[in-house]
C-alpha cells in the first residue's frame, strides 16, 4: 500500500466524515446540545421543560399575589396593634352606625 496515493488520502477523509456523522448522531439521540460549523450549539427544543417553565411563571404570579395580600393584612394589623384604643373603638362605632 502506498501511504501518499490519493486513495488513502481520501480514505482518511471518508473515516473522518463518517466518524462525524456518528458523533452527531449519537449526541443527537441523547439530546446533548449539536454544534455547528461556527462553533454555536442548537439545543433541542423540549416541550416537558417549556411547559414546566410555564407552570413555574403561573405559580410564581399566583405567590406574588398571595404575598401582596399578605402584606396589605400585616400593614392593617400593624396599625390596628400601634393606633391607640380610643381611636379604634371611634372607628368601630362609625361602622356600625355606617351599616345601619
Amino acid at each position: 500500500m502506498n501511504w501518499g496515493s490519493p486513495v488513502f488520502v481520501l480514505a482518511i477523509v471518508g473515516m473522518s466524515f463518517l466518524a462525524w456523522i456518528i458523533t452527531t448522531a449519537i449526541r443527537a439521540k441523547h439530546g446533548y446540545p449539536l454544534e455547528n460549523e461556527w462553533g454555536g450549539s442548537t439545543h433541542r427544543p423540549d416541550p416537558e421543560n417549556n411547559r414546566k417553565i410555564e407552570l413555574l411563571a403561573n405559580e410564581n404570579g399566583e405567590l406574588k399575589d398571595k404575598i401582596v395580600r399578605l402584606e396589605e393584612r400585616i400593614s392593617v394589623l400593624e396599625r390596628i396593634a400601634t393606633d391607640g384604643s380610643t381611636r379604634l373603638a371611634d372607628e368601630i362605632e362609625n361602622l356600625r352606625d355606617a351599616a345601619k
